[in-house]
């Protein structure tokens, strides 16, 4: 269950990589921008609370959000290149200032390097995606290799293999292969396939009636057809082969489950032997499959996470002619390495691209590289990050933060009203044995079998890709590595992993503006402890995590009377989110975004018992700025979600995004504390004040 995407750069981080966070010393940043010749780029000072942010103008009691963050939502203008800016956009631009000190030094010194370091292997791969001059020059050459091997597909034998080799270098093709933990033994790994191959961001889009649908699908069709002209083809069969690729992308949306329906565990579990998969997908040999996507041993027992899914897929392989699934696969070539080859490619794909985010202008070519650099080598620079930016200390205090919001969510449980013993016990066991990494790993990854040279960069994108799934694909039977990080240490985020039971916190999210080792309790805690510590926590209690035991085994732990009161609570967050609109007259989709809010809610209620807590133990200090550590700690949460984003990517978000909008998730979960009504004086009638018994009691 990862987490928390910065809800503001999810659609950007899809088109250049994750955005990496804000490093420590920012008394350091405006020589580091000028040293890496960053023209134009504003750095100002960031703290967990700053009262300039606020509009002393508006009610806090009928606005938060606007009272919280009101004066800089009224003088931000988002940059061309963004569809958000906030604190995810001000804090990947101070680490990116690091990040790219290290690339360019990795670059520098690979020379001098043997071919084996890490460093070496880093530079290159920075080195030659930086080198827009040789990319222009191989135009398509790069792929030319893939293209040839798909049109010599005249066969089902010979489509599964293209299958296979696209998935080992990236391709989103028919389906997904990985090894996950097994969702009933989760001390060992298994292999699982689930849906997939859709070039559009979700099933949803191929299937709504509403306004403005059809015209987007054509608009898909058009794009595919310019990077067929691209790359070679006339202008009648460009036209023709998209209509094919919509055609077969249309008949595996309709067979996919909604994203909604997928948040329920249970809806993709469905583990079975190869023989059963043989059965339920016959026209799929899937022995081949597997041998070709490079599986060493044979795969006895998988889990298909929607068995209705590939019957479809499987009848789809016998039917569609084998014209349509080249054409299929030529476009997800192409559309996967346009961002990498020549500007021609690149701009196709960044106008389409922008119908989504908004955005009016490409990111810079350093931008883009070093987000890819650090989504696929993040370990090579997490170490020379970590020395540069996240000092012994500030892991010290944020273990101690989020400790006390573990005291505090334990003590929530012993509390409950509507929880039988039975039930507490086994949560307290799961709190007891959650849990969480900080900063960084214990041990780096090895990157001694990463192939990197000079060359194309799509080449060592491919290359690099290719590392991960051999790293990985071979793992069904072995034991889970429970040391390893599904993020790198620069990255803006953090996660909740219900099949380790544990919490992970990135170096690159401890930093103002979420975490400072210097600022008061109240700020830390309701920014680091509610919107981070205590939200990943609650996200093992959600309408998901709950229905995983302490070891992470999906497991229903749950008296069924418990479950009962659960879900007619977490129906009020439902029902109370649905009310909100998220963009134009689009409402936010109250159970697509339910884990998250559970979670910003039960975050909130436990961070503040937590400061509580510290307070009683360290001493009440004075008005700060003029506001009591109570008032500080509620704007420290708002202003964590700080946050403007463009109606192109809100609309998406709506169908995509598990998160609502930055201003419901602090008006949606304040409006219902109690404690938030006292700090700021709120009335019943007040809109930031909602009605005892619409409020929900969960934890």
């Amino acid at each position: 269950m990862i987490d928390r995407l910065r809800t503001a750069l999810l659609v950007s981080a899809a088109l250049g990589g994750f955005a990496p966070f804000a490093p420590f010393a920012p008394l350091a940043l405006p020589a580091m921008a000028q040293q890496a010749g960053v023209a134009g780029l504003t750095l100002p000072p960031l703290k967990v609370v700053d009262a300039g942010y606020i509009d002393r103008s508006a009610n806090a009691c009928t606005d938060f959000n606007q009272f919280a963050n009101g004066a800089w939502l009224g003088r931000d203008t988002i940059p061309a290149s963004y569809a958000a800016s906030g604190v995810a956009r001000d804090m990947s631009d101070r680490n990116e200032l690091v990040v790219r000190a290290v690339l360019d030094d990795a670059v520098r010194q690979r020379s001098s390097l043997p071919a084996s370091s890490a460093v070496r292997k880093l530079g290159t791969f920075y080195g030659t995606c930086m080198d827009s001059t040789a990319v222009e020059k191989a135009g398509i050459q790069p792929i030319r290799a893939t293209l040839a091997f798909i049109d010599s597909v005249d066969s089902p034998a010979r489509l599964i293999a293209a299958m296979a080799r696209m998935h080992r270098t990236g391709g989103n093709v028919a389906f997904g292969y990985r090894a996950d933990v097994d969702a009933h033994d989760a001390r060992h790994y298994l292999a699982n396939i689930s849906q997939g191959g859709m070039g559009l961001p979700d099933r949803d889009y191929y299937t709504n009636t509403g306004p403005g649908a059809d015209s987007l699908r054509q608009a898909y069709v058009e794009h595919l057809a310019r990077l067929f002209v691209l790359a070679g083809s006339g202008a009648e069969a460009a036209r023709r082969d998209a209509g094919r690729v919509m055609a077969l992308e249309t008949e595996l949306a309709r067979a996919s489950l909604t994203r909604v329906q997928r948040r329920d565990p249970a809806a993709t579990d469905h583990p079975m032997p190869l023989d059963q998969l043989r059965a339920l997908a016959p026209d799929i040999d899937w022995p081949a499959y597997f041998s070709a996507a490079g599986l060493t041993a044979p795969v006895q027992r998988l889990n298909v996470a929607e068995p209705e899914f590939f019957k479809r897929l499987s009848a789809l392989v016998r039917e569609t002619p084998l014209e349509d699934w080249r054409a299929y696969l030529r476009a997800h070539t192409l559309a996967g390495a346009a961002p990498w080859l020549s500007s021609p490619f690149v701009r196709e794909d960044f106008v389409f691209g922008s119908r989504f985010t908004g955005a009016k202008l490409l990111l810079p070519l350093w931008k883009r590289c070093l987000r890819t650099t650090d989504r696929l080598m993040g370990e090579a620079l997490g170490e020379a990050y970590v020395q540069r930016t996240f000092p012994p200390e500030a892991r010290v205090r944020a273990r101690a933060v989020i400790d006390d919001i573990r005291g505090s969510f334990g003590e929530r449980v012993r509390r409950l009203d509507w929880m039988s013993d039975t039930t507490k016990a086994q949560a307290l066991d799961k709190l007891a044995r959650m849990h969480e990494k900080v900063g960084y790993p214990e041990h780096w990854r090895d990157y001694s079998n990463l192939r990197v040279g000079d060359g194309p960069f799509v080449r060592n994108l491919q290359g690099a890709i290719a590392f991960e799934w051999e790293r990985t694909a071979n793992r069904p039977g072995l034991p889970v590595d429970t040391s390893e990080w599904d993020m790198t240490v620069p990255t803006v985020n953090a996660y909740y992993d219900a099949s380790k039971n544990e919490m992970v916190f990135p170096a690159g999210a401890l930093a103002p503006q979420t975490f400072d080792p210097k600022a008061d309790d109240a700020a830390n805690y309701g920014s680091l402890g509610g919107s981070w510590a205590g939200h990943e926590l609650t996200h093992g209690f959600d309408d998901e995590g709950r229905h995983y035991d302490a070891a992470g085994n999906l497991r229903d732990w749950w008296q069924p009377s418990d479950s009962l009161k659960f879900t007619t609570e977490a129906e009020k967050v439902a029902q109370q989110f649905n009310g909100y609109v998220q963009v134009d007259t689009l409402h936010v989709n109250g159970k697509l975004t339910l884990g998250e809010n559970i979670a910003d809610f039960g975050g909130l209620l436990t961070a503040y018992d937590a400061l509580q807590r510290a307070l009683a133990r360290n001493g009440r200090p004075g008005p700060i700025d003029g506001f009591t550590p109570e008032q500080r700690f509620f704007l420290g949460y708002a202003q964590s979600w700080r946050g403007h984003t463009r109606p192109e990517s809100l609309r998406n978000r709506v169908t995509v995004d598990p998160h609502a909008p930055e201003r419901w998730r602090v008006n949606g979960p304040l409006s219902d504390m109690p404690a938030f009504a006292a700090a700021f004086g709120c009335k019943p009638g007040d809109a930031m004040v909602r009605a005892p018994e619409a409020v929900p009691h969960i934890w």
